[in-house]
C-alpha cells in the first residue's frame, strides 16, 4: 500500500461560500530511489480529511475522507469542492457544510504505480475500485506535520443583505527577490497573516484579493532577456518559489484567496497581438496552462473556461476581470479607438463579450442589491492615469501606459453603463504600478453628479527597485488641474474627472473595510513591518495614510 505524503504545494483555500469551499493542492515530488516506475508513469490521488467542525474535533473512525484526482497534465494539482463534491467514484458522500462555521481539514496525496497513461480514460469508478477504503487514512493523516498539510477556513454567512461590516485585504506584484533578498519577498505575508485575527471597525478580514503578478515569469523584464520563463518547468518553478515560501504558504492555508492574471504571469505588457510573433503562441500556452493550474483552478470558475469570474461574500459582490487574454492592441495606425481591453465586441447575443458580461453584472447587482458597494478587480489601474498619458496625449504615450488610457472605447462603454443605469458605489481594485493610491471618480452631466465611485490601488507586495517605478509625481493627482488636464468624455455633455491622493511606493497591502452604518469605505495601507504606513508631513510629523471614503447609503 502507498503511504500518504504531505502536499508539495498548498493547501490553498480558494472560493468559499456559505455551503462550500474549494481546496487546492499539488502532489509532492516523487522520490523512488529504485525508479521501479518512472515518475511520469505514476498516478497521484488527492486525499482530504475533515478533522474538525467548529469546536468539535471529529474522532478518526467517523471522519469524512475523500479521494480526488490530481491530474498529470496540470502538474499533479487538483481542487476539491468540499460541501459540493462526493469522493472519487462516490466513495464518500457529500459532506454538508454549515454557514458561519470554522472547519479544519488535512490534505495529502497517494502515489500509485500505473504504467499505462490512461489518466483521462479511467473513469472515476474504475479508479476508485483500485484504491483502499478511504477510511484507512482517517487516523494515519495525523502523522503528517500540520504546517505542511492543514488548512483552516470559515464558511460565509448566507446573507441576503450586506453585512453591517465587511473587511478584506488587497495587494499585488510580488517580485521574487534575488539571491539573499529572496526571503524579503515573502516578508509582507507575515503581517497579512497576523491581520486575519485582528478586528477593526467591527470586522476581521474575510478574504484576500491578489490582483495580478503573483509570479514574475520575466524576472529581468526591463534589463536583459535573462530569466524569462519559456518552458513548462520554468513556469512551474516560478509558482513553486512564490507559493512555497513560508509566510505566503501559511497565509494561503488560512483565508480564502482570490487571484487574477496580469502581464508578469506571461510576459511584460502582454497583449494578444503578440501571438502573431514567432514563439509567442507557445509561450502563451505554457503561461496560461500554468496560471490555470495554480491560480484559476481554485477560483469560482463560473463563466465556463473564461478566466474572469464573479462571487459574493457577506452580501458584497465582486467581479474579477481578465485584462490580459482578451486584450487587443489592433493595428489601425494613429488611433487607440480600435484597442479592446475586455475582448472585441461580440455580434452574437449568445456569445457576449467580457465587457457585455461585466455591464450586465453591474445592472443586475444594482437591481438586486441596490447601493451595496460593487467591487471590480482590475489588474490594470482604472485611475489615476500617468502624467504622460493625459487627455490629448499621443497614441504612443497612451499605449505605453499598458492600462485603461490605451482603451478608451472599453472605458467609455463601462462608464456609460454606470451613468445610464445609475450604478452606485462602484469600487475598482487594482495593483500593477508599484504605487498605492486612492482616487475618487466624479461625474458631470445627465444627472450623474450624485454617483459615487472610487479606484483603490495597492501595490506592490515586494518591489526592490523604487527608482524604477512608483514615483507619486508620475501620476495625475487632479484631472481638473490645468497643468495635468485629464477629463474623460463619456459622451457629449457627460464627463468623468478624478482626484487622487495618499500615494505610497513602499511595499504594502491594503485593508479595506465597508461600514454600512456610516456608509463609508476605509482603506488602510499596511507595510511589511505590520504597521500602518504614514508619510512625513510638515515639520516631519507622520501623516496617517488611512482613507475614509463616503459612499451612497446602502
Amino acid at each position: 500500500m502507498s503511504t500518504l505524503r504531505p502536499p508539495g504545494l498548498g493547501p490553498i483555500i480558494g472560493h468559499t461560500t456559505d455551503r462550500s469551499c474549494r481546496l487546492w493542492m499539488q502532489a509532492a515530488a516523487l522520490d523512488d530511489p529504485r525508479k521501479v516506475v518512472a515518475d511520469e508513469d505514476r498516478r497521484t490521488i488527492g486525499v482530504l480529511v475533515v478533522m474538525q467542525k467548529g469546536e468539535h474535533v471529529i474522532p478518526a473512525p467517523v471522519r469524512p475522507v475523500f479521494y480526488f484526482r490530481l491530474q498529470r497534465e496540470f502538474d499533479r494539482t487538483g481542487t476539491f469542492i468540499l460541501g459540493f463534491e462526493a469522493g472519487l467514484g462516490g466513495t464518500t458522500p457529500v459532506f454538508a457544510l454549515e454557514p458561519d462555521t470554522t472547519y479544519r481539514v488535512r490534505l495529502a496525496s497517494l502515489a500509485l504505480d500505473d504504467a499505462e497513461d490512461n489518466e483521462l480514460r479511467a473513469s472515476d469508478q474504475e479508479l476508485a475500485a483500485t484504491l483502499p477504503n478511504p477510511q484507512v487514512w482517517a487516523a494515519q493523516i495525523e502523522r503528517l506535520p500540520d504546517v505542511a498539510c492543514e488548512a483552516v477556513f470559515r464558511t460565509c454567512s448566507p446573507r441576503s443583505t450586506a453585512a453591517p461590516a465587511f473587511s478584506f485585504m488587497l495587494g499585488s506584484c510580488r517580485y521574487p527577490g534575488l539571491m539573499w533578498k529572496i526571503k524579503e519577498s515573502d516578508r509582507i505575508f507575515g503581517p497579512m497573516f497576523t491581520e486575519l485575527s485582528t478586528e477593526k471597525l467591527g470586522a476581521r478580514p474575510s478574504l484576500v484579493v491578489m490582483c495580478g503578478d503573483q509570479i514574475y515569469a520575466d524576472t529581468f523584464h526591463r534589463a536583459v532577456p535573462v530569466g524569462l520563463a519559456d518552458t513548462h518547468a520554468e513556469f512551474t518553478d516560478r509558482y513553486q518559489q512564490a507559493f512555497g515560501s513560508f509566510n505566503m504558504r501559511r497565509l494561503l492555508r488560512h483565508v480564502p484567496t482570490y487571484m487574477c492574471l496580469d502581464d508578469h504571469e506571461i510576459e511584460d505588457n502582454w497583449a494578444q497581438d503578440r501571438l502573431h510573433k514567432p514563439g509567442k503562441k507557445i509561450l502563451f500556452n505554457l503561461a496560461i496552462g500554468a496560471y490555470m493550474s495554480y491560480q484559476w483552478s481554485h477560483s469560482p470558475r463560473n463563466y465556463g473556461k473564461r478566466l474572469y469570474y464573479s462571487f459574493v461574500s457577506s452580501g458584497y459582490p465582486f467581479f474579477a476581470l481578465d485584462c490580459r487574454t482578451q486584450r487587443y492592441m489592433d493595428d489601425v495606425p494613429d488611433t487607440v479607438d480600435d484597442n479592446h481591453m475586455l475582448g472585441r465586441p461580440s455580434l452574437d447575443p449568445d456569445e457576449p463579450s467580457q465587457l457585455d458580461v461585466l455591464c450586465e453584472w453591474l445592472r443586475d447587482q444594482q437591481a438586486d442589491r441596490g447601493n451595496v458597494p460593487k467591487f471590480i478587480i482590475s489588474a490594470s489601474v482604472f485611475a489615476p492615469n500617468p502624467v504622460f498619458a493625459i487627455h490629448g496625449a499621443s497614441v504612443a504615450h497612451l499605449e505605453k501606459t499598458d492600462a485603461w488610457p490605451a482603451f478608451p472605447q472599453t472605458r467609455r462603454a463601462l462608464l456609460q453603463t454606470i451613468v445610464d443605469s445609475k450604478i452606485q458605489n462602484v469600487v475598482f481594485l487594482s495593483g500593477d504600478v508599484h504605487s498605492a493610491s486612492v482616487a475618487r471618480l466624479d461625474f458631470q452631466g445627465d444627472g450623474s453628479e450624485d454617483l459615487r465611485a472610487y479606484s483603490l490601488v495597492s501595490s506592490a507586495f515586494y518591489w526592490p527597485f523604487p527608482f524604477a517605478d512608483g514615483d507619486p509625481a508620475e501620476f495625475v493627482h487632479d484631472s481638473r488641474d490645468p497643468r495635468t488636464p485629464d477629463t474623460f468624455e463619456i459622451r457629449p455633455g457627460v464627463t468623468m474627472d478624478y482626484r487622487a491622493w495618499n500615494f505610497c511606493n513602499d511595499d504594502n497591502f491594503a485593508r479595506v473595510t465597508a461600514d454600512r452604518a456610516s456608509h463609508t469605505l476605509t482603506m488602510e495601507l499596511i507595510g511589511r513591518d505590520g504597521n500602518p504606513i504614514a508619510t512625513k508631513g510638515p515639520y516631519k510629523k507622520p501623516v496617517d495614510m488611512t482613507s475614509q471614503l463616503e459612499l451612497a447609503p446602502w
